[in-house]
């Protein structure tokens, strides 16, 4: 009982971490990567589809992301798709394929990306600390039923405690390397 509610805790706690990493896989760097298209939806046959589902996007060069259509007359709308995504790209068609090239960052850019993936943290942060709190209550009900005993308790409490302290320590290394790639020139 115990330690099913600490495995959920764990997973729980995971898949905030896992969540913070595909937040910041969005705010993009100086870097081209298909990530950044990630959220972009085109429309194909009347459904808002994800663009990796009817187009295939390739990194050409370090500041190049490359875009071929599974079906060529949907060029058209993948290219207006990205353009209305609100990334702030502007492809090129070339007929066969976008080639959408990455703006370089300003400082006040980078500012504002960072407080981006800060605020992402802080949101796995919170996320992290109600799973704490919830496996604690948890607990508390148990000792309530008197299916465990106050020691099984404190002892499980701790265990959560550290859990949470090993997100948080994770979380805050991603955060620390994401702020490092987007400040670096």
């Amino acid at each position: 009982m115990i330690n099913d509610i600490k495995k959920d805790a764990q997973d729980r706690m995971a898949k905030s971490l896992e969540s913070l990493q595909h937040a910041f896989g969005r705010i993009r760097t100086g870097t081209a990567h298909p990530s950044i298209l990630a959220g972009v939806m085109v429309p194909y046959y009347g459904t808002d589809t994800p663009i990796n589902q009817v187009a295939s996007i390739t990194v050409k060069d370090a500041r190049t992301l490359q875009v071929v259509a599974f079906e060529r007359k949907l060029l058209e709308a993948v290219d207006k798709a990205i353009q209305s995504s609100g990334l702030g790209f502007n492809p090129t068609n070339l007929g066969e394929l976008l080639l959408i090239p990455m703006p370089a960052l300003t400082e006040e850019t980078r500012k504002g990306f960072t407080k981006q993936a800060r605020d992402a943290a802080e949101d796995a942060r919170i996320a992290v600390r109600n799973i704490r709190r919830d496996a604690l209550t948890q607990l508390k009900d148990l000792v309530k039923e008197k299916e465990i005993s106050e020691d099984e308790e404190r002892r499980a409490a701790d265990d959560v405690q550290k859990l949470t302290d090993k997100f948080v320590a994770e979380i805050e290394v991603a955060m620390k390397a994401k702020e490092k790639d987007l400040m670096a020139i």
